[in-house]
């Protein structure tokens, strides 16, 4: 059975659809959505039952952990354990958009999340889908690229149908993502940091943002 395709306006989206996406996602289904990067996958991250199932019909790794998406620095917060000012200086720099923060993961992560690490990826995209759905949700949700493992991510609803259609109850078509580049991964431990990979936020940016005096 291929996948339900459900048309939102990514500025406006309807509050229905939201409302429908949610309701999927707290049953422990997956349901693509659109970010200001590519299309993700959406999933209760406490949900054992949809990791598995984002990792099977991903074909991904259970070595490769799966990142986070939220909607305030606070939830973020609240996943973290020990977080380095640095987390700050660069959530209130590039956030909401496309940043994702590795830093150590609280206790209430499921060790899975992590690929057995104890770190979390951590994003608060630029969406306003997004940000209502984690509202509804009422907590985090993941945002993996929707894609199958090795495939290029989906910058479009159509692309992602092709790919993963018959592996997904719902696609919420927002049109055409930035989908140029992925986010920016960088990871905090104490006071050093890493670009893991590098996104649409350049490793120049990182650095100016933590050398940047706060009383300039």
């Amino acid at each position: 059975m291929f996948a339900e395709m459900l048309r939102i306006s990514s500025e406006a989206p309807d509050p229905a659809a939201i409302r429908y996406a949610a309701e999927l996602i707290r049953r422990g289904e997956l349901v693509a959505i659109p970010t200001d990067t590519f299309y993700g996958i959406a999933a209760d991250p406490f949900n054992l039952a949809a990791v598995d199932q984002i990792y099977r019909v991903k074909g991904r790794p259970e070595t490769r952990a799966l990142p986070i998406l939220v909607n305030s620095v606070a939830l973020a917060v609240s996943l973290c354990r020990d977080v380095p000012y640095s987390f700050h200086k660069l959530a209130g720099k590039f956030w909401p958009g496309p940043l994702t923060l590795l830093v150590e993961a609280s206790t209430g992560i499921p060790l899975k999340i992590t690929a057995n690490t104890g770190h979390v990826a951590l994003r608060w995209p630029k969406s306003p889908f997004v940000t209502a759905l984690i509202d509804l949700v009422k907590g985090p949700i993941t945002g993996t690229s929707g894609n199958i493992s090795g495939q290029p991510a989906c910058a479009t609803a159509v692309d992602l149908l092709e790919q993963m259609g018959d592996r997904l109850p719902l696609i919420i078509d927002g049109g055409e993502t930035p989908g140029n580049l992925a986010s920016t991964i960088v990871k905090l431990e104490g006071d050093d940091w890493t670009v893991m990979r590098e996104g649409v936020v350049s490793e120049e940016l990182i650095r100016a943002a933590l050398e940047e005096d706060p009383d300039e």
